[in-house]
This record gives structure tokens, C-alpha cells and sequence, in this order.
């Protein structure tokens, strides 16, 4: 099986460096960016197999960003899992309206956000979220 490769997109440092680390623990590479413009770029140019999406980041949220990779046809299959401490009423609506196939709150359980990209790349179509 090849390698697949998870792109990260979060501002906080400490976040980012927690998630690369259990990644590529558990076997995947990894690719960062810390914005929504970054990440359009860095998905046009890398092709990850997943994106994980922080939401809110300065320059272009993760809902935009998410917006615009379903909406164009190169990268609308790539699954796009909402990391994000926004957890007020409608926040999980309004997340998995603008594309996201999942969602998580952070704190993150990291068990079950391994068994949730797992889950997305081996194919199964299965949404455990």
C-alpha cells in the first residue's frame, strides 16, 4: 500500500505539531499549511488524500477554503475532516453545509480521528463521524 499523504491546515503552531507528529506515528505523510490560501495551493499542487481543516485562520477560513475545494472538479473528492473548537449551536450545520464530509471538536480524540482518516482513506466510503 503506498503512502498516503494527509494535508494539515491550522494556525496554532502547537495544534499543528500534535497532529503532524501523530500522523506520522501512525504512518501517513504529512503536508502543512497554516491558512485557506496555502492549503488551495498546496491541494492544487500536492494532491493529498485528505485534508484535515481547521476552520477558523486568518487570511481564508477553513469553511471558504473547504467551499472552494468541492467546487472544483480536480479536487471535490478529496475529503476535507473540520478540526475546530467552534462548538456553539449550528457550528457542525454550517461546517458540513460548506463541504466538509466530517467534523470534529478539539480537543481532538485521537483515537478516534485516526479510526475517521482510516475510515476515509481505505475506500469504504463509510463516514464513521
Amino acid at each position: 500500500m503506498s503512502m498516503k499523504v494527509v494535508l494539515v491546515v491550522e494556525d496554532d503552531e502547537l495544534n499543528l505539531k500534535l497532529v503532524r507528529e501523530l500522523l506520522e506515528f501512525s504512518g501517513f505523510e504529512t503536508l502543512e499549511a497554516t491558512n485557506g490560501l496555502e492549503a488551495l495551493a498546496m491541494i492544487r499542487k500536492e494532491r493529498p488524500s485528505l485534508v484535515l481543516m481547521d476552520i477558523q485562520m486568518p487570511t481564508m477560513d477553513g469553511l471558504e477554503a473547504t467551499r472552494r475545494i468541492k467546487a472544483d472538479a480536480q479536487t471535490r473528492d478529496i475529503p476535507v475532516v473540520a478540526l475546530t473548537s467552534s462548538a456553539m449551536k449550528g457550528d457542525r450545520e454550517a461546517i458540513l453545509a460548506a463541504g466538509c464530509d466530517a467534523y470534529m471538536s478539539k480537543p481532538i480524540d485521537i483515537h478516534r480521528l485516526l479510526d475517521l482518516i482510516k475510515a476515509f482513506l481505505s475506500g469504504s466510503g463509510n463516514n464513521p463521524a
